[in-house]
């Protein structure tokens, strides 16, 4: 009966992370429109790449402050990764038991001004229970063309790495590397394995 409660209060929670993100407002459209950037390949990445110093400062704007955890699990991404091309910025709601889901929106950014807003959803699967609403700032390595974050990125086992309240983790499809940096509320412990898949277009579909 006790696990049956607990999975009952686990997935209400994950309705009503899904309900907050899908009810606040879509980030705004930046160049090129989506639409655009869906029929023609993408928009070309600037390569140009950031320094840690550049996204401490955008990872303070973003989150309010910057916490001695941010600055480690910065520090940490530079030095397995180096320095990335792109970043995400956005927040998302998640939930598990088990069996987990997690709903995010957000913007993708790159030097040179252009971006592009992003929708992500994915499952996940593992000793891993809990739920939690998070801001995320994602780096982004790699990345050449707008179109090549539409994919699915599998995440990378054993990479969860916790700090000070903060969390980091690595996705990768191909040469593409992410690096989801969270903190939020909630609880959400455990190891697990899944993927997310980044589109244009909300979905409630996580697969």
């Amino acid at each position: 009966m006790r696990q049956l409660i607990v999975a009952v209060l686990s997935m209400a929670f994950v309705c009503s992370a899904m309900v907050a993100v899908a009810q606040n407002e879509q980030p705004t459209p930046v160049e090129p429109p989506a639409d655009e950037a869906a029929t023609t390949g993408g928009q070309p990445v600037s390569q140009d790449t950031y320094s840690s110093e550049e996204i401490v400062s955008k990872g303070r704007d973003f989150f309010g402050a910057t916490t001695e955890g941010f600055a480690k699990a910065i520090e940490k991404v530079f030095a397995e990764q180096g320095r990335p091309n792109a970043y995400i910025v956005g927040e998302e709601g998640s939930g598990a038991f088990v069996v987990g889901l997690r709903y995010g929106k957000g913007t993708l950014n790159y030097k040179g001004g252009g971006g592009l807003p992003l929708y992500w959803q994915g499952p996940s699967a593992g000793w891993d229970f809990g739920g939690n609403a998070s801001k995320v700032f994602t780096l982004v390595y790699n990345l050449r063309t707008t179109n090549e974050m539409l994919q699915r990125f599998p995440g990378v086992d054993g990479s969860l790495y916790v700090v000070g309240g903060i969390g980091v983790n690595y996705q990768r499809s191909g040469d593409i590397t992410l690096a989801p940096i969270r903190t939020g509320v909630g609880l959400r412990a455990g190891a697990s394995i899944g993927y997310l898949h980044y589109t244009l277009k909300r979905s409630l579909i996580p697969f």
